[in-house]
């Protein structure tokens, strides 16, 4: 058995406690003329997966629907049954906030069903993105709750991405995630659950797209993969909803982020098409540089060399085209250098040494936050030990192992650990004691 989150956060919402419902249950059965008495430990077997019998299902719709004033179905809270026809009831939409803040929820209090699950992959990965780029599209958000939402509440939401990302770059993910899960629950499912008129629906919709977007980086820094990939879905839902096309491809260039991680090359070539594709002039130059290098990556991964150089084209002609102050606040991790070490990487993946080291070294010398400037070292000492000349690596090892200190992030432990085994690999002396440098950076467990 798996926890209702889904019944759990709704009990929350509604303000409603374990021996409360039990209480509203029984007087809903003798309405329909059953005896029923249920107490508290109940409803506590039911948040943890059982499912209660007979009619007990529909009169905690009743219930619970009553309480929140708005239709629920049996998915709703958790206890549909499997291969069941959806129940009619609240929109689409509606019903993916309710799925949506239960995450959050169990998130917070660490009790997501498989916390360790991987990201799945084929029909079920295809599917979010698909939905994405096709109709139907939400023709009205709007909604009426018990909180009225304004603009200044947006303000909020935008200036709370700004912060987890500063500290997502300087901490890293882990450090991050519990804070933006916690804020996602506290301050956003409120208002999304709260009043509002369409347009100011959309840029809410919007604004919270953008921020789980986040939560989602953080969750795939701690390795939380299939954590990490439901809240890109969520963030692409979210992104159809506000009608913003260009973010919804900004998502998807996370989504190709991840697949590239986990070796998945064909879908993240096939993900990426569909985001240049469906966003078409909404897509912009950072972002295009970004999917474009991607692409170049994967291909480069597959084998296909003449493409994967295409693509390098590609990108590097889209970074020529970026203006500063003109792009939105979710592409500003597309700074100067990003697009040479993505080349760079793909030409070492092609076997091209000396071209993978001209973009490493160019985006070295390109200043970047602690955390990116760790990732452009990293790839500097790869190619530089890939070349022969572990010497050369050293100084860059050193600074890398000094900017990590700090950060939580199972991406940058990979990418230290990565560079220190070459390190030891070389044979040199000096190396085997810039390794021990990169070891006290490893030191404390994360």
């Amino acid at each position: 058995m798996q926890p209702n989150t889904l019944l759990d956060a709704l009990l929350a919402e509604a303000g409603i406690s374990n021996a409360g419902l039990a209480a509203r249950v029984n007087a809903a059965g003798r309405g329909r003329g059953l005896a029923l008495r249920y107490e508290h430990t109940a409803v506590a077997r039911w948040l943890k997966g059982q499912r209660p019998r007979g009619q007990v299902p529909d009169l905690i719709c009743e219930v619970l629907g009553a309480r929140l004033g708005r239709a629920l179905g049996l998915d709703d809270i958790g206890l549909g049954l499997p291969g069941a026809p959806a129940d009619p009831g609240p929109s689409p939409l509606s019903g993916f906030v309710d799925r949506a803040t239960a995450l959050w929820r169990a998130d917070e209090q660490g009790r997501v069903p498989v916390p360790g699950a991987a990201a799945v992959t084929g029909t079920p990965a295809v599917i979010p993105v698909w939905e994405w780029e096709n109709p139907p599209e939400d023709g009205d958000v709007s909604r009426s709750g018990p909180t009225p939402v304004g603009p200044e509440h947006l303000e909020v939401l935008r200036a709370a991405r700004v912060h987890y990302e500063l500290m997502y770059r300087r901490a890293g993910g882990m450090a991050t995630r519990a804070r933006i899960v916690r804020f996602l629950g506290s301050e956003t499912a409120p208002l999304l659950r709260g009043s509002y008129p369409d347009a100011l629906g959309r840029q809410l919709h919007r604004a919270t797209g953008s921020l789980v977007a986040v939560a989602g980086i953080c969750a795939y820094d701690s390795d939380a993969h299939g954590l990490a990939q439901r809240y890109f879905h969520q963030a692409l839902r979210l992104a159809k909803a506000s009608g913003d096309r260009g973010l919804g491809a900004y998502v998807i260039a996370l989504i190709v982020n991840q697949s590239l991680h986990l070796r998945e090359y064909r879908q993240a070539v096939a993900f990426a098409e569909a985001a240049l594709r469906a966003a078409g002039e909404h897509t912009t130059a950072a972002l295009a540089a970004d999917l474009y290098a991607m692409q170049a990556k994967a291909y480069a991964q597959l084998g296909d060399g003449s493409t994967a150089l295409d693509c390098i084209r590609r990108a590097e002609q889209a970074a020529g085209r970026i203006r500063p102050g003109s792009e939105p606040a979710e592409t500003g991790y597309v700074q100067p250098g990003l697009v040479n070490v993505q080349v760079a990487q793909a030409l070492l993946s092609l076997g091209d040494l000396p071209g993978a080291y001209e973009q490493a070294a160019a985006a070295a010398a390109t200043p970047a936050h602690d955390r990116g400037r760790v990732h452009r070292l990293a790839m500097l000492c790869e190619v530089e030990l890939r070349l022969g000349e572990p010497d050369r690596a050293l100084a860059a090892a050193a600074e890398m192992a000094e900017r990590a200190r700090g950060m939580e992030s199972r991406r940058l432990r990979e990418r230290l650990s990565t560079v220190r085994a070459g390190l030891l690999g070389s044979g040199s002396a000096e190396a085997r004691r810039t390794a021990e440098l990169i070891d006290g950076a490893l030191r404390v467990p994360l």
